[in-house]
């Protein structure tokens, strides 16, 4: 592919109800950053942008939103990052488009990871959406919104100003979607095959919007990797306590004074009390909590009917985190009996001979020494989230990525490795590339998982020529395309083995990880 570029007072021109906005082609694409789509003042509701003078240039990222802790880069040959200027201003998103036409293209909207705590719409190398947009011939926008005690700490009971601070990120992607409904015509795209995915945090957020009625009618499809986890469940209470204790440690006596204090200074405050919240059970925000504007979590109260002709695509990973822990052993070089033996060394001789036949039976290519890295975090609930989903529909798809990376030798999969095989960005990564060069095997299946992610985003069926037959799963059948070296559709293929797991092996990782954590950023 030839490179070409053009930026100039003519070029990637396009008229928004706030001003115009310049960006710039490039290869082909016409490539806008850091496009303003609300405002908002601290735990208040976002706002229509205040209309601008002249020409917006959207040829650089916006800001994204600040962090609670200034962390170590560490992990990135897994996760790649890109960091990037941090400001509460941070309601802005991107957009990738082939043309400025009139194409009416799909629109995929994605929601990055990292809880709802931390992570930004750039925070991955492989979120770029160049390659997806131009490869795909679709609209990709990516979101930056208000995270951590910026985006959700409740302070209802502080006056209805504040009734949906809880949730004020939420609120944001909500925002956001409202723009692109308005605007992504002039884009190339079509507001009515909106596409919104996210993986970890994001997937999380696809499902928290399904729950969102004022969300309704601005999702045509749903693509949730990695986001079915306990650990981001609902917040229950209030927010009362802790933000009496924060403002007590800051000296000041209003939610008014709250709302201006250097973020730096509550952030350090609230880090300072949120462990002795966390030890009592009691609400420290970070994440939804149910109110008038959010019904809840579906695993506790059941998906809105109001959504079930949404069709959703619903995954995870081999490992997902268990990947990050260091092993003791080199898998390659074990024989059939150590694997045996360092098994039963992990979860005992009962959870062996309950868990070994069961693994063998899910996962026949696999070496049983993997079962000690099988991930059951994410794919225990999602097995009841695809049945409570399937049960409402005939377009729920569920698929688990199960390629090995060749890191250490060979790696099996973790939690973000796929990220890259939606975007068709491995060559951004250095994980999915081989020693000896030789990449055909991740160049195969980067082909089938975006083939699956652009058939999906345009009918709502992710099957396509180049897997075998993907069916929609149903309450009683989860078919899942097991995503590898050799790609297939098995049918429950695990259902007996994770309540095992469950039993056996999550209370011996529990104590493992308790021992050593590899604290990889994500």
């Amino acid at each position: 592919m030839s490179f070409t570029f053009r930026c100039d007072s003519t070029t990637a021109l396009v008229s928004t109800p706030a001003g115009l906005i310049k960006g710039y082609e490039h290869n082909g694409l016409s490539i806008f950053k850091g496009i303003p789509y609300a405002q908002a003042k601290r735990f208040h509701a976002p706002e229509p942008v205040e209309p601008w003078k002249g020409v917006f240039d959207a040829s650089s990222y916006g800001y994204v939103c600040p962090l609670l802790t200034n962390d170590r880069p560490n992990g990135e040959l897994y996760v790649p990052h890109r960091f990037w200027p941090m400001d509460e201003n941070c309601l802005n998103l991107n957009v990738w488009t082939p043309a400025l036409d009139d194409g009416a293209r799909p629109v995929l909207v994605w929601l990055h990871g990292g809880g709802y705590e931390a992570g930004s719409a750039i925070e991955h190398i492989a979120y770029d959406g160049a390659n997806m947009s131009r490869l795909g011939n679709a609209v990709v926008v990516t979101i930056n919104h208000r995270l951590n005690i910026l985006g959700y700490f409740d302070l209802s009971d502080f006056g209805e100003e504040y009734a949906n601070s809880g949730n004020a990120g939420m609120d944001d992607i909500i925002a956001a979607l409202r723009w692109i409904h308005e605007n992504i015509a002039k884009f190339g795209g079509d507001p009515a095959n909106v596409t919104v995915f996210g993986q970890s945090g994001g997937g999380a957020k696809v499902t928290t919007l399904l729950q969102m009625p004022a969300a309704d009618g601005l999702i045509a499809k749903g693509y949730n990797m990695s986001g079915v986890i306990g650990l981001l469940a609902d917040e229950k209470g209030s927010g009362k306590e802790i933000a009496e204790a924060v403002m007590a440690e800051l000296g000041i006596s209003s939610v008014k004074e709250l709302e201006t204090v250097d973020h730096r200074l509550f952030a350090k405050a609230y880090m300072k009390l949120r462990p002795e919240f966390q030890k009592a059970g009691k609400y420290v925000g970070g994440r939804p909590i149910p109110n008038a504007f959010y019904v809840g979590d579906p695993a506790r109260v059941g998906f809105r009917k109001e959504t079930q002709h949404v069709p959703l695509l619903v995954g995870s990973v081999f490992s997902e985190f268990f990947s990050f822990t260091p092993a003791p052993y080199d898998p390659a070089a074990m024989s059939d009996a150590e694997q045996e033996k360092a098994v039963r060394e992990m979860v005992g001789d009962e959870g062996a001979d309950v868990l070994i036949p069961l693994f063998r039976k899910a996962y026949p290519n696999r070496k049983l020494i993997d079962l000690l890295r099988l991930d059951f975090i994410f794919r225990g609930p999602e097995i009841g989230y695809i049945a409570s989903r399937a049960a409402l529909n005939d377009c729920t798809y569920s698929y688990l990525f199960d390629l090995d990376q060749p890191i250490n030798g060979s790696t099996t999969p973790w939690h973000c490795c796929d990220i890259p095989y939606v975007f068709h960005n491995i060559d951004l990564v250095e994980h999915t590339h081989r020693p000896d060069g030789n990449n055909a095997v991740a160049e195969r299946v980067q082909e089938q998982v975006f083939a699956s992610v652009m058939a999906f985003a345009r009918s709502g069926n992710p099957a396509n020529d180049l897997l075998p037959g993907w069916r929609a799963c149903r309450p009683d059948c989860e078919a899942t395309m097991v995503i590898g070296e050799a790609c297939e559709v098995r049918e429950n293929h695990d259902h007996e083995l994770m309540p095992a797991v469950h039993k056996y092996l999550a209370p011996a990782v529990a104590k493992k990880m308790a021992e050593k954590d590899a604290n990889i950023q994500h």
